[in-house]
């Protein structure tokens, strides 16, 4: 259960779609940059009222994994979406990141394939992610 949802940027249009625009451009950018595996987007609009977009990736390790997030969640700050509800940071197995319209979950490529989070949501899953 979420607890407050973001402030959105003063440019965003009535609707948000700006501001889920570019905050799910920044979170692929970011994976991008920090070299992340197997990113999946999820489009959940119409399907749930948990976010509208759902971005799904793996790291090599526990390592990489929290450094993927640390990266995402200081670029959110530096751009002014502020600060996100993140969950597994310590663990850095599977770390999620709650910025309201946008989740990101990144895993381990272990954790990733035993909770199956692509066929659960009904997305193909990457090449090369095994199932759980």
């Amino acid at each position: 259960m979420r607890t407050e949802t973001p402030p959105r940027p003063a440019d965003a249009d009535e609707k948000g779609i700006a501001y889920v625009g570019a905050l799910r451009e920044l979170a692929l950018g970011c994976l991008d940059e920090m070299k992340a595996e197997e990113t999946v987007e999820i489009n959940l609009a119409g399907k749930t009222s948990l976010a509208d977009t759902m971005i799904i990736t793996s790291g090599r390790s526990q390592r990489h994994v929290g450094s993927i997030a640390d990266k995402i969640l200081q670029e959110m700050k530096e751009k002014g979406f502020g600060t996100a509800r993140v969950e597994g940071l310590p663990a850095c197995d599977w770390v999620l990141i709650d910025a309201g319209d946008v989740l990101v979950h990144i895993f381990r490529p272990e954790v990733r394939g035993f909770y199956n989070l692509e066929k659960m949501w009904g997305a193909d899953r990457p090449a090369g992610v095994a199932a759980g």
